[in-house]
């Protein structure tokens, strides 16, 4: 008998802080695929940057996880985290416009 498949939760974040030009976009997207999780991520004009991950909830509690840290040149002061429900269909994880 198979054990069923981890429930798939879909997540919206806002991350403030030093996080935009320290490669915090890139990282965040490098460790979204690498942890099988579909979404995207932006610079936001205020500052902050924005993500939307969906995927097994280990994997996309892993990137939350990641996220409160960042890379190496960051710091994050903060991580929202709000349940939503997913847009359209995602495929793979992309680094959007700034908006």
């Amino acid at each position: 008998m198979s054990t069923p498949p981890p429930p798939t939760l879909t997540r919206h974040l806002r991350i403030t802080g030093r996080v935009q030009g320290v490669g915090y976009r890139w990282s965040l997207a490098r460790q979204a695929r690498a942890l099988g999780v579909v979404g995207w991520v932006r610079n936001r004009l205020d500052g902050s940057v924005e993500a939307l991950a969906q995927g097994p909830a280990p994997a996309v509690q892993a990137l939350i996880d990641w996220a409160q840290r960042g890379p190496e040149l960051a710091r994050v002061d903060g991580v929202q985290v709000t349940a939503t429900q997913a847009e359209a269909a995602l495929a793979g994880f992309e680094q959007r416009q700034t908006a």
